[in-house]
C-alpha cells in the first residue's frame, strides 16, 4: 500500500476507536473490582516461581503497590489497604536491597487513614525488615519518625534516632535530633544529659554551639516550672483582672520583672498567666513540651 493512501486511513481508524470507546463508556458503567487477590504471598515461593529475574519482578510489584495505594487513596469508595504490605514485603523480599520500595513503603502504610494505611505498626516492621538486609542510617531514621509522627512514643523515637547516629556514614545532625526528641517527650533530665555530653565530646563547632543553647533553655524550661505554680497561686486568690507584671510587682510576688539569661524580660500572658521567653530573645523559639504520652514499648 502507498505511504499517501495508509496515512487517511491510519486516520480514519483511530477516530473510529475513539468514537467507539466513547459509546461503550455511554452504554456500559465502569467496572469494579469487588474482590481484590493476592494469589501469590510468599516471597520465597515466588522467587522460585520468577527463576532469576527477581530485580524484575520487584520491580512489578512495587509498581503494583503503587497503584493499589494510589487506586485506594482516590477511590470514591472505602479505602481499603489490606493489600499494601503484602505488596511491599513481596517487592522487597524480591530485591532486599529495595530501598526506595522500604522507605516510601513505610510512609504509605503509616500515613493515617484514610490518606494511608494508618499502620505505623507496619511500617516498622517493614523498616525492621529492611535493617536487617541492608542496615543503613536512614531506615532507623525512618522509625524514628514513624514513633515520633504516628505512634507518639517520644522515648522510641529519641532511642531509633540515636540508633540512627551510631550507624556508618551517618549524618552529625542526628544525636541533637534526639536528645531534642527527648525534650519534646517530656524526658527533660535524659535529655539535658545528651546535650552535655554532645557539648563536651563533639568536634563539631554548630553541634557544640546548638548543645549549649539548648542546655540554656532547659534550664529555662525549668524556672518556668519553679514560677508557674507562683503564678498560678496568686491568680487564683486574685482573680479580679488580667495577669500582669504590674499587678505582680504591686503585690510584692515579685520584686522585678525577670529576666531570660540572655537579659530579655520574660512575656505573661494576661489572661492565662503563661511565662513564656520573649520572641525578641535569642532564646526564640523554646522546645515544645506537649503532654507526656505513654511510654510502654509494643
Amino acid at each position: 500500500m502507498k505511504p499517501w493512501v495508509a496515512g487517511p486511513i491510519i486516520a480514519v481508524l483511530v477516530a473510529a476507536i475513539v468514537v467507539v470507546q466513547v459509546l461503550r463508556d455511554r452504554a456500559y458503567a465502569p467496572t469494579t473490582v469487588s474482590v481484590r487477590l493476592l494469589y501469590v504471598r510468599s516471597g520465597d515461593a515466588l522467587k522460585r516461581l520468577v527463576l532469576s529475574f527477581d530485580a524484575l519482578a520487584a520491580d512489578v510489584y512495587w509498581i503494583r503497590a503503587i497503584q493499589h495505594f494510589g487506586g485506594e487513596r482516590l477511590s470514591a469508595v472505602t479505602p481499603n489497604y489490606d493489600l499494601l504490605y503484602p505488596l511491599l514485603d513481596l517487592t522487597t523480599t524480591l530485591d532486599p536491597h529495595f530501598s526506595v520500595a522500604y522507605r516510601f513503603g513505610s510512609i504509605f502504610l503509616s500515613e493515617a487513614y484514610p490518606g494511608g494505611a494508618g499502620r505505623p505498626d507496619l511500617s516498622i516492621k517493614l523498616l525492621e525488615k529492611g535493617i536487617k538486609e541492608d542496615g543503613r542510617w536512614q531506615f532507623f531514621h525512618d522509625i524514628a519518625f514513624v514513633h515520633y509522627w504516628h505512634t507518639g512514643n517520644y522515648a522510641l523515637a529519641a532511642e531509633w534516632f540515636q540508633r540512627a547516629a551510631d550507624q556508618a556514614g551517618a549524618p552529625y545532625w542526628l544525636r541533637p535530633l534526639a536528645a531534642a526528641t527527648l525534650t519534646q517527650g517530656g524526658q527533660r533530665t535524659a535529655s539535658r544529659q545528651l546535650w552535655q555530653q554532645l557539648r563536651e565530646t563533639s568536634d563539631n563547632d554548630f553541634i557544640r554551639t546548638s548543645a549549649e543553647r539548648r542546655l540554656v533553655q532547659l534550664d529555662v524550661l525549668d524556672f518556668i516550672d519553679r514560677v508557674r505554680p507562683m503564678l498560678q497561686k496568686y491568680a487564683d486568690a486574685n482573680p479580679e483582672g488580667p495577669l500582669t507584671w504590674e499587678r505582680l510587682l504591686a503585690g510584692g510576688i515579685v520584686r522585678q520583672i525577670p529576666l531570660d539569661p540572655t537579659g530579655v524580660p520574660f512575656e505573661l500572658n494576661p489572661w492565662w498567666g503563661t511565662l513564656t521567653v520573649s520572641v525578641k530573645s535569642p532564646l526564640y523559639p523554646m522546645p515544645t513540651e506537649p503532654p507526656p504520652i505513654a511510654q510502654e514499648r509494643p
